[in-house]
């Protein structure tokens, strides 16, 4: 059974009942574009094609790695995204990305999962919408955040994943950001490391 986050709120990635610690995940975006009125009247389907990114930091707070519809596979192979959707059709998660845990550089310390609209449309044309954990080993959803307060922006950081002695904690951040890809969302991001 999932746990529903707000904003700030964190949950420890360590199972428990001395379950070891997770070793892999994966991070779901699933959206909905809002029907809008047609010429007619009647409501008509768009396409938003938001974009789900992954961004690799070491201790440093220093960006290491990403992963996004450009660059698929970070370079030590840990985190996989699985593929562009560009309308958000379809039930279930539209946009995925894999991280196995135990694979990734050492020198990682903190993952930021950010979304955004590549086409330029704002959230207040998005419904639906949510980002959550699951564990790649036996399909539990771990967390999920309901990207809400939709608005004029443009994109969202959503959460992260920090690594300590522990294990891994997810933090759930939905704080509001513009811009078309993960790279103007840096300065947002830096604020949350």
């Amino acid at each position: 059974m999932g746990v529903s986050l707000s904003k700030g709120q964190s949950v420890s990635l360590v199972k428990g009942g001395g379950g070891g610690t997770l070793t892999k995940v994966r991070m779901g975006l699933g959206w909905d574009a809002m029907k809008k009125k047609g010429l007619f009247g009647g409501l008509k389907t768009q396409s938003i094609d938001l974009d789900a990114s992954c961004l690799l930091f070491d201790s440093g707070n220093a960006l290491v790695d990403q992963v996004w519809f450009r660059q698929l596979r970070s370079t030590d192979g840990a985190v996989v995204h699985t593929g562009d959707n560009v309308t958000g059709a379809g039930e279930g998660d539209d946009e995925s990305i894999i991280v196995d845990l135990v694979g990734l550089s050492l020198n990682v310390r903190t993952l930021v999962f950010v979304v955004n609209s590549f086409t330029g449309q704002s959230f207040a044309q998005i419904e639906n919408a949510y980002c959550r954990l699951v564990d790649e080993t036996n399909g539990a959803e771990l967390a999920r955040f309901d990207l809400s307060g939709s608005g004029p922006h443009t994109a969202q950081v959503m959460a992260k994943l920090t690594r300590d002695q522990q294990g891994w904690t997810m933090t759930a951040i939905g704080t509001q950001a513009s811009g078309r890809t993960f790279r103007d969302l840096l300065p947002a991001v830096a604020t949350h490391l």
